[in-house]
């Protein structure tokens, strides 16, 4: 090999390690406390209750006097605000309760990293022992619907009514994932992840899971790269990713329900897509379904307004005032 050209070769691969040390430095993102994400993801109403050997990040509001809350349950890798404005129009008629669940938000990882379902639907159980709420109306997203049907069918003097919003129950075939989901199931490459996380992949899972991409902004992703980087959320993930629930078996369960549930859908959900919400509404008696033309698989987030008027009705709560 002559001298010119080992001096090229040399270049290029010295070109290619600077290049690649400097996307690992723009990438790079470690754990950060819990005390340092607080002041921005945790001002009042939030309160942390003790609970399963957990801080839970809850926040409680609305009538005290109300003798059926609404509890909200947020999706994989989400928070409690995720139902911001579906709280900002309940809260003036009903008392609402939402939580980061185990694993996820400020609420962090579950002392002994179970993240099956059965733990879920327990910690919801004990989550109202806790609050003393003996009836409740019961909301979830994704994830959040699974537990929350599943509490239902478990506990069905304690769930009056269910609201499930793009809700796990059927076996999944996504016709697309998140790409932060897909990396999370691969075992091997938690090391990795779990110390690597660009903003840049955040936002790209956020547009994927909306039917209308331009809608998500960067406060939107912020939240949710910020609460992704909580202390050991990222672990949480990966474990919660190795739990296989038998979803066929889970939902020959579904058609025991027999309470009063409104099925909301995205019509763009790519994740669940909407012949779910038409095989619950098959499977429950009774139950209503309104799909949302043009959003995806967080409809509750991508146009609270709109979704919120139909759990109003629902629940016979006067819509909100129409404004000039």
């Amino acid at each position: 090999m002559n001298a010119p050209f080992s001096t090229a070769l040399l270049a290029v691969l010295l070109a290619l390690l600077a290049a690649f040390a400097a996307a690992l430095a723009w990438s790079w993102a470690p754990d950060r406390g819990v005390d340092t994400l607080k002041a921005r993801w945790a001002p009042a109403p939030s309160q942390f209750v003790t609970l399963q050997g957990m801080q839970v990040h809850l926040r409680d509001e609305g009538p005290r006097d109300d003798p059926t809350p609404i509890v909200l349950i947020h999706g994989t890798s989400a928070s409690l605000h995720t139902w911001d404005g579906w709280v900002a129009a309940l809260s003036p008629h009903r008392r609402v309760i939402r939580m980061d669940l185990p694993g996820f938000g400020l609420t962090g990882p579950a002392a002994d990293a179970d993240y099956s379902m059965a733990r879920y639907t327990g910690f919801m159980r004990e989550l109202l022992d806790l609050l003393k709420l003996n009836e409740v109306v019961m909301a979830g997203n994704s994830l959040g619907g699974g537990i929350a049907w599943q509490t239902a069918l478990a506990h069905p003097t304690r769930v009056r009514q269910l609201v499930l919003v793009d809700a796990t129950g059927y076996p999944l075939q996504p016709q697309s994932m998140p790409i932060g989901f897909r990396l999370a199931q691969i075992a091997w490459l938690a090391p990795v992840t779990q110390k690597i996380l660009p903003r840049s992949m955040i936002e790209a899972s956020v547009r994927n899971v909306y039917g209308q991409p331009d809608k998500v902004s960067a406060d939107l992703v912020d939240r949710y790269y910020e609460l992704t980087l909580r202390e050991g959320n990222r672990a949480s993930l990966t474990q919660r990713f190795q739990y296989r629930s038998n979803d066929a078996v889970l939902a020959g369960q579904i058609s025991q329900l027999s309470l009063p549930t409104l099925i909301l859908w995205g019509s763009k959900d790519r994740l669940i897509p909407p012949d779910h919400a038409q095989r619950f509404q098959q499977a429950i008696a009774g139950s209503e379904l309104q799909v949302f033309e043009g959003l995806g698989h967080v409809p509750h987030e991508e146009d609270p307004e709109a979704t919120v008027q139909a759990v109003k009705r629902f629940l016979s709560l006067p819509p909100a005032l129409i404004r000039n």
